[in-house]
């Protein structure tokens, strides 16, 4: 979830998903002006909005993931950059709308299921429950009005969440920063994975995103996280140096 734009519609359905267009940019909105995801149209498989941008800062502590679960699809832009930038990985993602599946696919360049790749349709936290020790990395971005969809951020929820990891597993959940549930849910993430947290701003007052390690990563050897940032900022064009200071500021 990002910012405002001006609405311009490209289309809408029933259930008030709606597309518009501007500069170069289509957005998908939900319920209404705030853009839920975005995507350039000469660059449909970048990742144009800040936020999406900080969750791939999950590959400096875990840079080869095997198997990544995503919950929330949007317009498909962290499951586009996944499935084009990290051919090694597999990615599941679950949407509980089968209309933004329809979206994502018609509008958003979401590639069809294959053996890298595979959108289902059920809740999230349903799904989590029953897939104890599935992924490398599980990735939150589940909003409802603006807010967290409440199964998404409960306690019950990160602490099964946790379980969803494989031993050396990362969760990375975007928040609002000026959400009034956040410090709630940050205590929640803390409690489920015994401190070991970590947080990001995406932007100033928008989306902070935070980084949780079922396994503690040790005290942050920042010289040796600086090296791996350069390389990956080489490979993926992503401002990997920049997450690193950001953290830094932040809460280790």
């Amino acid at each position: 979830m990002h910012g405002f734009l001006k609405l311009r519609p490209l289309a809408q359905d029933k259930s008030n998903i709606q597309l518009s267009e501007q500069d170069g940019v289509r957005a998908l909105h939900l319920g209404n002006s705030m853009v839920q995801s975005a995507m350039r149209l000469t660059a449909p498989n970048d990742l144009e909005l800040a936020y999406t941008r900080c969750m791939m800062g999950f590959m400096l502590f875990h840079p080869n993931p095997e198997n990544i679960l995503m919950i929330g699809l949007g317009g498909g832009s962290l499951a586009k950059f996944v499935y084009h930038r990290l051919p090694r990985t597999k990615t599941i993602v679950i949407e509980i709308n089968p209309q933004i599946v329809a979206m994502a696919r018609n509008y958003f360049f979401v590639p069809a299921d294959d053996e890298r790749l595979q959108v289902i349709i059920a809740e999230g936290g349903d799904y989590v429950a029953s897939h104890p020790a599935s992924a490398d990395v599980l990735m939150i971005d589940g909003f409802d009005g603006g807010c967290q969809v409440p199964p998404l951020c409960s306690q019950d929820f990160y602490n099964r969440a946790r379980e969803t990891l494989k031993k050396k597993g990362v969760l990375v959940v975007n928040l609002l920063s000026r959400d009034k549930g956040l410090q709630e849910y940050l205590r929640r993430i803390e409690n489920s994975f015994n401190g070991h947290v970590m947080t990001m701003p995406a932007e100033v007052r928008g989306n902070l995103i935070a980084f949780a390690f079922k396994q503690s990563p040790g005290k942050p050897a920042w010289e040796e996280l600086r090296e791996r940032a350069k390389k990956l900022e080489t490979e993926f064009a992503l401002p990997f140096q920049e997450y690193v200071r950001k953290l830094r500021r932040g809460k280790p």
